[in-house]
């Protein structure tokens, strides 16, 4: 059978460790082809079932994320204890109630008491939970509380805003809703002034949520 270029950006011992049972998934998406009418056997839809698993499988990665090798030692003992904030992460998850998409960004700030992170890890802490089937308010909870516990900073906050295809293309069917939720620990709960700093770096100059 020739092969089948997924462009999924997985190796083939990451596929082993997924602990992904990808024929039980591609099973399911053949009864589901069935039920709706369709025939997977005809052409187009002949690879449809395996494509659908694999492409689950890197949706849903999450769920088998190692913090540790996420983090992979980049913790960073520093005299700074001034905001630091990275903006615009940019990410997509699916919806646990219908598993349709949400997509949009997050902002991540912490104040940190002698440790910071490596630039890179606070993206790949919002990929790990971004990366199930999820709601927006319990995702941004988790971003903040993974870096409360990592860091033990003075302070982390999380504000994420995001389109969702549930409400898009079904239901109300409303084009322009956007959801925002935000997570406070810290000096960011007990301060309005340190609170207000950081929404004003993250709205300051910010563009319009695109799908």
């Amino acid at each position: 059978m020739e092969a089948i270029n997924f462009d999924d950006g997985f190796s083939e011992q990451e596929l082993l460790d997924s602990n992904i049972d990808l024929k039980a998934l591609e099973a399911a998406a053949e009864s589901m082809l069935v039920a709706i009418g369709e025939d997977p056997q005809r052409e187009g839809l002949r690879r449809t079932p395996i494509r659908l698993a694999h492409m689950y499988r890197e949706l849903l990665s999450g769920y088998h994320a190692d913090p540790e090798r996420i983090v992979n030692g980049a913790l960073f003992h520093v005299d700074y204890d001034e905001m630091v904030i990275v903006r615009d992460i940019e990410f997509s998850s699916l919806c646990e109630h219908h598993m349709l998409p949400f997509m949009g960004r997050a902002h991540v700030a912490y104040i940190p008491d002698g440790t910071v992170i490596g630039l890179s890890k606070i993206p790949r802490i919002v990929d790990m939970y971004a990366r199930r089937l999820q709601i927006q308010e319990r995702m941004t909870r988790q971003i903040a509380d993974f870096i409360r516990e990592l860091l033990k900073p003075q302070g982390v906050a999380v504000v994420v805003e995001a389109v969702h295809m549930c409400v898009m293309m079904r239901g109300v069917k409303k084009q322009s809703a956007r959801m925002t939720t935000s997570a406070m620990h810290g000096a960011f709960r007990a301060s309005v002034a340190t609170r207000q700093e950081f929404l004003d770096n993250i709205s300051r100059g910010a563009s319009p949520l695109r799908i």
